[in-house]
């Protein structure tokens, strides 16, 4: 009961800590709502994870089920609020808006999970390999996304067909390594696919970022007939390439072609 032991370290802490008058306007004077509610303004990783190393209020704040879920595979049964065997069942009891922190080590197994809701899902580890996705053959997709998300520092293996699956909304992949297992039916491989469609873009979704697309940023790539596959009336655009020691970092994004409206011509 990880949880419930901050819980009972940080109330230890707060019987045995001095009162101070020259303390009145430091942030600890701050109930646990008003602390709660600036711990969620903060970006999960790397500020909000860093703020669990402050002290044991902060830890047990930071940490709050109310802030992030947490998947774990050493959990056997939901008796620790906030935390869960696996990402299905936290996609389930997620509300929209949730970050979902993936424990490091071994493998999440995942197939199929359709995700209908904006959440965004973060490995916890130090770097992408340290949380591992695997969707084994039989399964069109590891992830199916139907509304705005994101994830970041995460590894995503498929062994046959798709890693993600973006259906509808705004799909941010972070500093992730996403890879298709070498097999003989590679052309049946894409690391990322899209049916997106938008037929019409009206000025303010351009100008608000709330189209649908999908927009990569420092990620590995490996493996797949190709990077992307696009079966709606999204493309490919933007694309950038960096080298580095032992792979291919890439950035683009897969949108709306901003051309094929001129808004600005009298009809």
């Amino acid at each position: 009961m990880e949880y419930q032991q901050q819980k009972q370290q940080w109330k230890r802490s707060q019987r045995t800590k001095p009162s101070s008058s020259s303390s009145s306007s430091h942030i600890n004077n701050l109930d646990d709502g008003c602390l709660m509610h600036i711990f969620n303004f903060l970006p999960p990783i790397p500020d909000r994870f860093n703020t669990a190393l402050v002290c044991h209020r902060w830890n047990y704040l930071a940490c709050h089920p109310r802030l992030w879920l947490r998947v774990d595979r050493s959990v056997k049964e939901l008796s620790e609020p906030g935390v869960f065997p696996n990402i299905e069942t936290a996609v389930s009891a997620s509300r929209p808006g949730d970050t979902i922190l993936i424990a490091a080590g071994g493998t999440h197994r995942v197939a199929n999970i359709q995700i209908r809701k904006p959440l965004c899902l973060i490995g916890a580890g130090e770097v992408p390999d340290d949380t591992t996705l695997v969707c084994s053959r039989g399964s069109d997709s590891a992830l199916e996304f139907l509304s705005t998300c994101k994830l970041a520092n995460l590894t995503v293996r498929a062994e046959l067909g798709c890693c993600l699956l973006h259906r509808k909304g705004r799909l941010t992949i972070d500093g992730c390594i996403l890879q298709c297992e070498s097999n003989p039916l590679d052309y049946l491989s894409c690391p990322i696919v899209s049916t997106a469609s938008s037929s019409v873009v009206l000025p303010s979704q351009t100008k608000s970022n709330n189209g649908d697309g999908v927009f990569v940023s420092q990620t590995r790539i490996e493996g797949g007939a190709k990077a992307v596959l696009t079966s709606g009336d999204l493309a490919l655009q933007r694309v950038r390439v960096i080298y580095a020691r032992t792979s291919l970092l890439f950035w683009f994004d897969v949108e709306q072609m901003c051309d094929q409206i001129d808004y600005d011509k009298p009809l």
